[in-house]
């Protein structure tokens, strides 16, 4: 499994509308090939910042299969203009605590 982790800075004032935008994005990315589970949560300290965790089976279900699909372009149509600066998404994957 692989774990996406972007920070969302939301331009000041258009949260409310963001946070309605990404009910309708959440349908669009549950809807892909690979993906298991995404949680969206809201900075305390930074009310416009968001942190998007989104969890796949592989790397290339999310940089290939979401990326490279027509729904990532709704998806993008629907968020991408609420980001100042642009995020940066990074991947993780689990690491064992077993010896």
């Amino acid at each position: 499994m692989i774990l996406e982790s972007a920070v969302l800075h939301v331009r000041p004032g258009e949260t409310e509308a963001f946070e309605a935008a990404f009910r309708t994005a959440s349908a669009i990315i549950s809807s892909i090939k690979g993906y298991i589970q995404h949680e969206l949560h809201k900075c305390i300290e930074h009310p416009d910042q968001y942190l998007l965790l989104v969890r796949w089976e592989s790397l290339e279900d999310h940089t290939i299969g979401f990326r490279g699909s027509e729904k990532y372009a709704e998806w993008k149509s629907l968020l991408h203009h609420f980001y100042d600066p642009f995020p940066t998404v990074e991947h993780y994957e689990a690491v064992s605590l077993e010896e």
